[in-house]
């Protein structure tokens, strides 16, 4: 069970929910901050008083006043009009991932919402019941809130959700479980989609397989050096630490460890006297990526226990401020030097195939063919690796540069953090078939080469590999292959496993 406090959820803490489905609770001092926050809202309803988003209306309708007898209308009506979200849904993990995080937010107490909202959120956290949150329609200001807008709609008993690995209703799915809908009262729709949520979670997610992916690409490029009799010179700790790039310096030493037994790597000298970049800078470039990735999980960090609503209620209800907090642009930012950074993990990685299956590169046989002219080898992974990379660099281009003004002009400057998150995870999902490519390239050319000769580490993980990717004997359908070894780099393989086979933590 994680406790959900609002201020200490951690990325271990968000492992063990999403990944290992384990349920959440509030805390009991979060709770007390809730209710007395609550009361605040409620004085301010009776009291008559005009504060954004609880006696007014939305947007450019803020100087609107809305009469008490309709501030549960209000908040009704704002998520029906405000649930217009568009196309694919986001994937289950990151629908579970922003409920999570939606009631870690509130449970700060600026919120002023009721507890029952908070329980309601982790009861369906708790029931496995998903709501169904479609990716498109959020500028990442004034929160994500056409996809929050459609989380909400699970809590009354609306919409659609994932339960049971089924797609069913939202009200079908509750009843199963005993749970019953609620009623949204003052300031409570409002405080559920003014948010980052739908970014941040999408963010969290492909955070936690970008780092899985790096690593990974690692002990592949380790792969790629013994194919290609790399020089391991290359890699010496005094070059690294004559830079001062930690991450550089802790790249160089994973690839090290994995190859410190190897009889397929050179000294400087013996083949070549430099290899090319792809081999040689490994450290420089894959490092780089680690220090992104290291900027990327500070700032998720400190937004998954961030308060992001619009108005915030402090002092026990004596501060009432309408501020920014709901705007983006830190996990924009974020998300679009996330893309850079794991875009160039593929763009390396092709290059490293593309000197495997090249004979003007190698000594191999052309395109890794076992009869090459008859068949083609490896020939065509590098033309799909390429288009992968291709791609890429378009999903890359910054979100966070664009901006269209929204609410008549009210809502003049926004982030676009949320497709920024998406396509980072689209990104992401083609770094690893790339990846995967890059594997299939260099088990086989190490085959060739004798996996006698092969490190400890890398021999281990080519002999996990071949259980999914047989030699190649003869050119056979090689997009089952690359599917093959990419749902296993995804869902098995555990790059830990690795790290510990030479008995330290690298």
């Amino acid at each position: 069970m994680v406790t959900l406090t609002g201020q200490s959820l951690t990325f271990p803490d968000i492992k063990k929910i999403l990944l290992d489905g384990e349920e959440v609770s509030a805390s009991k001092e979060s709770m007390e901050k809730v209710i007395a926050s609550r009361k605040a809202v409620e004085k301010i309803v009776e009291d008559e008083k005009i504060v954004y988003g609880i006696t007014t209306g939305f947007g450019k309708f803020s100087d609107v006043y809305i009469d008490k007898e309709h501030v549960e209308s209000l908040q009704l009506n704002l998520i029906y009009s405000h649930a217009c979200g568009v196309g694919e849904p986001f994937p289950e993990i990151v629908s579970r991932a922003m409920v999570v995080l939606r009631a870690n937010a509130l449970l700060k107490g600026f919120s002023g919402v009721r507890p029952i909202v908070i329980e309601q959120l982790l009861k369906i956290v708790n029931a496995g019941i998903h709501p169904i949150i479609p990716q498109q329609g959020s500028l990442g200001a004034s929160g994500d809130l056409a996809p929050l807008s459609h989380l909400a709609l699970v809590l009354i008993g609306e919409g659609d959700v994932f339960y049971k690995g089924e797609k069913t209703t939202a009200m079908k799915a509750l009843t199963s479980e005993g749970i019953f809908p609620i009623t949204l009262t003052a300031k409570e729709g409002l405080a559920l989609i003014n948010g980052t949520q739908a970014m941040t979670a999408m963010g969290v997610v492909a955070y936690l397989e970008a780092e899985k992916l790096a690593l990974q690409s690692e002990i592949i490029a380790s792969l790629t050096m013994e194919g290609l009799q790399g020089i391991i010179d290359a890699f010496d700790e005094d070059i690294h630490l004559a830079r001062g790039y930690q991450e550089q310096v802790d790249v160089a030493k994973r690839i090290r460890t994995h190859l410190v037994d190897s009889k397929l790597t050179t000294r400087q000298g013996e083949v070549r006297v430099q290899d090319a970049y792809s081999l040689r800078c490994i450290p420089q470039v894959h490092g780089a990526t680690w220090q992104t990735l290291g900027y990327v999980k500070e700032k998720l960090e400190i937004e998954m226990n961030a308060a992001t609503d619009n108005p915030l209620i402090f002092d026990n209800g004596e501060k009432v401020i309408s501020g920014g907090n709901f705007h983006g642009q830190p996990i924009a930012f974020a998300m679009d030097f996330l893309k850079i950074a794991m875009a160039e993990l593929a763009n390396i990685s092709e290059r490293r195939i593309e000197r495997m299956v090249n004979p003007q590169l190698n000594d191999l046989p052309p395109f890794l063919s076992p009869e090459p002219g008859l068949q083609s080898g490896a020939m065509i992974m590098q033309y799909v690796a390429a288009s992968l990379v291709s791609e890429n660099k378009t999903l890359a281009h910054p979100a966070s540069v664009d901006s269209i003004p929204s609410s008549a002009n009210q809502e003049d400057h926004v982030s676009m953090g949320t497709i920024g998150s998406r396509h980072a995870y689209q990104i992401i999902t083609n770094v690893r078939r790339v990846l995967a490519i890059e594997a299939i390239c260099a088990m086989q050319a190490c085959d060739i080469r004798g996996r006698e000769k092969m490190a400890t580490t890398t021999r281990e993980f080519l002999d996990e590999g071949r259980k999914v990717v047989p030699i190649i004997t003869a050119d056979r359908i090689f997009s089952k292959d690359i599917e093959a070894l990419n749902t296993w780099l995804k869902e098995s393989c555990e790059i830990e496993h690795y790290q510990y086979i030479r008995g330290e933590k690298i």
